[in-house]
């Protein structure tokens, strides 16, 4: 009997999600192979945040199915949001609480046990060179910092999948750029899937995959040098404005 095939992290079929007039996802299907960074990149209004809500259950699609490591969000959501560290966003942090006391809460509501969670809690903070913050109040951090802090409280499940909607947002060059260094750091040492959601380029021309989305459509799908080839063109960048462009025609 052949070896069972592992199912992929993320599996997209047939998704469509309308608000009145507005077609938001119209059958959008990709997915996710294990243990890849892959990048959904569409500009503002493409489609992004309805699909990440869709994903973690907050919105319930019109027509088709999203499965996370096999476990059907709509059919088996608990296992499905189990396998997933989500940066939303928005922030979600409370300001007045310190970031050892956010992460903890955020443990506690996961169900992990005191000493589980300070180790997770440590190990999180001291991998994103912030370990030395967990007394502060997070009101008194600066933007990046708190954006490391959203992606240490992300990690304290130990999740197999990382979801990142626009995480680089509000952010300066200097920040952004630590944020990149960051995951895909975190992508390679822990083989966690990754699926980054963003309008910035240069944050995920490294990506091992590139879904590109534009106007609810998913206007192509392939690695960068693939799409560049495509396009002709030496840069994810050109690339991408290429196949928005040619799709805006359409």
């Amino acid at each position: 009997m052949p070896p069972a095939v592992a199912a992929p992290a993320v599996v997209v079929a047939n998704l469509s999600k309308r608000y009145g007039r507005i077609q938001a996802l119209d059958d959008v299907s990709f997915t996710v192979p294990v243990g890849s960074v892959t990048a959904l990149l569409g500009l503002n209004g493409a489609g992004k945040t309805t699909l990440f809500q869709i994903l973690t259950g907050l919105f319930v699609a019109d027509a088709g199915r999203v499965s996370v490591f096999g476990d059907d969000i709509a059919s088996a959501p608990v296992r499905a949001l189990e396998h997933m560290g989500i940066v939303f966003q928005q922030p979600v942090l409370d300001l007045d609480l310190t970031v050892g006391q956010n992460l903890g809460f955020h443990a506690g509501l996961h169900g992990l046990r005191r000493r589980r969670a300070a180790d997770a809690i440590a190990e999180g903070l001291g991998r994103l060179r912030i370990g030395d913050l967990a007394g502060k109040r997070v009101r008194d951090l600066s933007g990046g910092t708190r954006r490391k802090v959203e992606l240490a409280r992300a990690l304290v499940t130990s999740p197999r999948l990382l979801l990142l909607d626009e995480p680089s947002q509000g952010l300066d060059t200097r920040s952004r750029a630590d944020l990149v260094t960051d995951v895909f750091a975190l992508a390679a040492e822990r083989g966690t899937s990754v699926l980054w959601a963003t309008h910035h380029v240069a944050e995920v021309a490294s990506a091992d995959r590139v879904v590109v989305l534009h106007r609810g459509r998913v206007a192509a799908d392939g690695t960068p040098s693939g799409l560049s080839e495509a396009q002709n063109v030496d840069t994810l960048e050109a690339a991408f404005l290429g196949i928005a462009r040619r799709d805006a025609m359409a």
